[in-house]
């Protein structure tokens, strides 16, 4: 089994298996599988004043905190930020900018999940700019690449987020993306017993997150051979460590953590597609976490698609998309998208998900809720009716 470079993966004192040494992913980013890696990023940096971004599993991570204590035995300052919550708000972005400058910080560390590092971007992006960020000030300006070291430790197996020159944030009351390559951290840490102490609930929820980026990254209009490649390696690497992962072992662990990093190396690549653009209300609606609700949509979604090829908006044809959705169901073990629909539908039902129920005034709220640029990466087009079909078979 390989990483997406093709370095080959070791297995780890949890029996998991990880990158064996640094590698060059995703514009140069390093990839990193132990804490002496912690402590030589933290010497080659010349790190002195440390912004810690993190969520609360921080600390349950022991050996992470044992790593931090020696470093601050040796002098080095670390500044811990946790001001800030799932769906993250501009204003505690702007109050780790704050402290970033008032600490006179000169690095970054980023632990937790997708909210914890889409912030920590944000404090990086933002830590050069002018001004104090009063009224938005930073999301109009353009994003000037700085150099401040930046490292990131997942501990959920899901968003890929560092992996991605993507962070979200929300300033008064809405979603505000911000992009750019630098956001993307120059460094990965990846932990399998970070995982450890998830819910069984939020297991299923993020694996499936994965899952989809995946799938919606491969079937995307920006997909390309590289891209396609990682999507394929993620999906693969899912399904042979889910029954390991569900079940809170070592290896499933590692090989979880990996395979959603590569699908986060892919959606860097394509962005994903109507599958998010329609999960997204289904989460503020009825509550259900972010992936529970892209599973829901995409287990749909890819059974309408076969179906409706003719209807290909990919430049490359329908030939070219029914090649990509038998190309999936490949992936999955399967002969061909029919068999790989059918399988995906099978894991949704497998992991006892729940399907929510919809009233009329909800399905009008979901129909008006999408954002029509992400349909723009979809490769079949959806208009008003088939997006309404769609909400009915996903929610019925």
């Amino acid at each position: 089994m390989k990483c997406g470079n093709r370095n080959q993966i070791r297995r780890t004192g949890t029996g998991g298996m990880l990158c064996q040494k640094g590698c060059d992913t995703v514009a140069g980013q390093k990839v990193i599988t132990d804490y002496m890696g912690l402590t030589g990023w933290i010497r080659r940096n010349a790190c002195r004043n440390v912004l810690l971004v993190c969520g609360g599993s921080v600390r349950h991570m022991e050996a992470f905190g044992r790593h931090l204590k020696t470093a601050e035995e040796a002098g080095i300052k670390i500044i811990s930020f946790g001001d800030f919550q799932s769906n993250p708000r501009y204003e505690s972005v702007v109050k780790g900018v704050e402290l970033f400058r008032r600490e006179s910080c000169d690095s970054i560390i980023a632990v937790g999940g997708g909210s914890a590092m889409d912030v920590a971007k944000c404090i990086k992006a933002y830590a050069g700019m002018d001004g104090s960020g009063e009224n938005g000030d930073y999301l109009k300006q353009r994003i000037v690449p700085n150099d401040i070291p930046f490292l990131a430790v997942p501990t959920t197996a899901g968003t890929g987020s560092e992996a991605t020159r993507y962070a979200v944030i929300y300033y008064k009351g809405q979603k505000q993306s911000v992009t750019g390559e630098s956001l993307i951290p120059g460094t990965v840490l990846l932990d399998p017993d970070a995982l450890k102490t998830l819910p069984l609930y939020q297991r299923k929820a993020t694996m499936m997150d994965a899952l989809c980026h995946a799938v919606e990254s491969f079937w995307s209009v920006n997909s390309t051979e590289e891209s396609k490649e990682y999507s394929r390696e993620a999906i693969q690497g899912i399904l042979a460590h889910m029954d390991g992962y569900l079940q809170n072992t070592g290896e499933g662990n590692a090989g979880m953590m990996m395979a959603a990093h590569t699908a986060g190396k892919a959606i860097n690549v394509t962005q994903t597609t109507a599958g998010h653009a329609m999960c997204y209300k289904i989460t503020s609606l009825f509550g259900c976490a972010h992936g529970h609700a892209a599973i829901l949509c995409d287990r749909i979604l890819y059974p309408w698609m076969v179906e409706n090829t003719d209807k290909c908006i990919d430049p490359r044809g329908r030939e070219y998309l029914a090649g990509t959705l038998d190309g999936i169901g490949q992936a999955m073990g399967c002969r061909n998208a029919r068999e790989g629909a059918g399988k995906l539908q099978e894991i949704f039902w497998s992991l006892g998900l729940k399907v929510p129920e919809a009233s009329g005034e909800q399905f009008r709220e979901l129909a008006e809720s999408v954002n029509p640029v992400r349909l723009r990466n979809h490769p079949i087009v959806l208009d008003d009716a088939a997006i309404s079909e769609l909400y009915h078979e996903i929610l019925g």
